[in-house]
């Protein structure tokens, strides 16, 4: 059986695998470019190539004009992640796209409920754990991303470094970022 490229298998929950409480996110906190690399272990050039090229592109704050600074939301980090594993394990970028197409119109609570299985070409969502033994079974599942892991390694990885609040930024400074890091650097002379 064939099944074409991000198929959905059926409509479970993986229960077991994602029990654990995850935190309300807030949508005006985002993480700049570095940031971003830095955990999900991609490189500047990739990041700036996959945004300009709306593969993932940051949803706290795009970049306008030079002097701007691209906010990544920390749904944005998750994607990059899974994008980067799937990248590290030969799936094609054209194959990717599909793929996160499908994750961008899912729920917080749907993403963290996900698996997604490949062969190498192309990519399955899996939300209960028959699902993925299916999938296994029938020759089409050679390894799996757990969605949810990805979630907490990011939210492990996050917790120590610097967030900035794109709304905020945006008011005081709009697309001045270096406006901004000036007046910051004022008040703290001060």
């Amino acid at each position: 059986m064939t099944l074409p490229v991000f198929t959905s298998l059926s409509g479970g929950t993986q229960g077991v695998l994602f029990d654990d409480e995850r935190q309300v996110l807030d949508d005006t906190v985002g993480y700049r470019g570095a940031t971003a690399c830095k955990v999900t272990g991609i490189t500047y050039r990739q990041l700036d190539y996959w945004a300009r090229t709306e593969l993932v592109e940051p949803t706290v704050r795009g970049a306008k004009g030079s002097g701007s600074q691209r906010l990544y939301s920390f749904r944005d980090i998750v994607v990059l992640k899974i994008v980067k594993r799937l990248l590290d394990t030969g799936v094609s970028l054209q194959q990717i796209r599909s793929a996160v197409v499908a994750l961008r119109v899912r729920g917080i609570e749907d993403l963290a409920q996900l698996t997604l299985m490949s062969d190498g070409a192309s990519v399955y969502e899996c939300t209960s754990q028959q699902e993925v033994i299916d999938l296994v079974q029938g020759g089409q599942g050679v390894f799996g991303i757990a969605v949810g892991r990805v979630w907490r390694e990011v939210e492990g990885s996050l917790a120590n470094l610097p967030e900035a609040n794109g709304e905020a930024e945006a008011e005081e400074y709009p697309g001045d970022e270096l406006s901004a890091r000036r007046a910051r650097r004022q008040q703290n002379v001060s």
